[in-house]
């Protein structure tokens, strides 16, 4: 993959607390998107073979010569760089939101110097994420990511899945898959546990919601995106379940749960669609599966079709997974069942359920090492596994519910 010139030097603003092994896998893939998603530095400086940009955290490439460079935050006046350097490529590990300050001599003569201001550019978001959560808590950042850096322009890359859904959102914001010449500068939007250098913290300190606001070093977070639906395609009231999510952990595992939930939603009156992906999924030793008595809207339907149901629905009732997000998104109220993250880790919801008195949020303990989809405090003790989400009983996820339906009729909330 070589694809600078010169061997790069790379240089970071803190003490990275992970170990070597760790940090060179980082390394690799800051490589990675050099070469594949970035590509070679364009922006020139008006001096031959010294160029700059910001595309995946600031870039420097420097020729042969006698050279030092300096590079600092403009706000702080840190330096985390002050070397002679000479036929190098200089690169920080930091990917997000830093005011830089560069400076270049030569021969002794201050050169050039460039002070990160990306006004009248054009800027680049990427979702480097697979996960339909993730994705979706960051795409508000897209529409106000323009005014703060009041950029002339700004253009999403993002997997092919979500790219109705930025259309829908998004009309007037162009999606290109590959960089494009003169762009200023990139940030990357993920959700930053296995990605150390997208973000000043780890991501599973702060709400996904709050995740893009520290990347693009904004005062406060994004606001979200009003949904522009299609037409209504199911004229009696229903509410869409999902009872499946990337792992089992985050799964409700509490027996015949779903089945009586669903009994009691169609007591009142209610169609009940399942929405999920697969009828049925096994992990872990555990079985996701569509209610008996729900109505099967399963399969791998696009994601918009999805949205537009949602937006309809008189309610979702979901994990922490991808499907509660893009019910949220949709602007669809969500009773959420989950306690393998926070209360507050995904977006705001007053019906969340979750059992404080048993052990919970452990995705949001950044002293747990995730390696596979088991239960990582449990120590293989079958009666302690996930039982935060086993002690969610049916009673609570039915008063969530009741306190949902009692808001809309007083008009606490209202449908989207």
């Amino acid at each position: 993959m070589r694809h600078f010139p010169y061997l790069v030097q790379y240089f970071s603003c803190k003490l990275w607390e992970q170990s070597n092994k760790d940090i060179e896998a980082m390394l690799q893939y800051f490589m990675y998107l050099d070469a594949t998603a970035v590509g070679p530095i364009q922006g020139e400086t008006g001096i031959e073979g010294l160029k700059i940009d910001f595309n995946n955290g600031i870039r420097l490439q420097v020729p042969s010569g006698k050279w030092h460079v300096i590079i600092g935050d403009f706000d702080t006046g840190l330096v985390f760089y002050d070397k002679d350097v000479s036929e190098a490529v200089i690169v920080s590990m930091e990917k997000y939101y830093i005011h830089w300050q560069v400076e270049v001599f030569r021969n002794g003569q201050r050169v050039f110097g460039h002070i990160f201001d990306p006004e009248g550019q054009k800027l680049r978001l990427f979702f480097n994420s697979n996960a339909i959560g993730d994705t979706l808590a960051l795409l508000p950042y897209v529409s106000v990511a323009q005014d703060w850096f009041r950029v002339a322009e700004v253009y999403i890359t993002i997997g092919e899945r979500m790219r109705d859904i930025c259309g829908r959102l998004f009309p007037n914001v162009r999606l290109q898959e590959h960089a494009e010449e003169n762009t200023y500068a990139t940030y990357f939007f993920n959700a930053s546990v296995d990605f150390s250098g997208g973000a000043p913290v780890d991501g599973r300190l702060l709400s996904l919601t709050h995740l893009g606001q520290v990347v693009l070093g904004m005062p406060v977070p994004a606001n979200r995106v009003v949904w522009v639906s299609g037409e209504r395609t199911i004229l009696e009231p229903y509410v869409c379940i999902g009872v499946q999510a990337s792992s089992a952990g985050k799964g409700w595992l509490y027996p015949g749960g779903w089945d009586e939930v669903t009994e009691y939603l169609k007591s009142l009156g209610y169609r009940v669609l399942c929405i999920d992906r697969d009828k049925k999924l096994k992990e872990s030793g555990f079985t996701l599966e569509m209610p008996q008595e729900a109505e099967d809207f399963t399969g791998d339907r696009p994601l918009l079709e999805r949205a537009d149901m949602l937006h309809h629905a008189e309610f979702f009732v979901g994990l922490s997974s991808g499907l509660s997000w893009l019910a949220y998104t949709a602007g669809c109220s969500v009773v959420m069942i989950g306690g393998f993250t926070m209360y507050w880790n995904e977006f705001p919801t007053p019906y969340r359920v979750y059992n404080r008195l048993v052990c919970n949020g452990c995705y949001n303990d950044p002293r747990v090492i995730w390696k596979n989809s088991g239960c990582p405090r449990s120590e293989n003790r079958l009666e302690e596994e996930f039982v935060c989400s086993k002690k969610i009983t049916p009673r609570m996820v039915i008063q969530a519910i009741d306190r949902l339906i009692a808001d809309k009729k007083a008009g606490r909330i209202k449908h989207a």
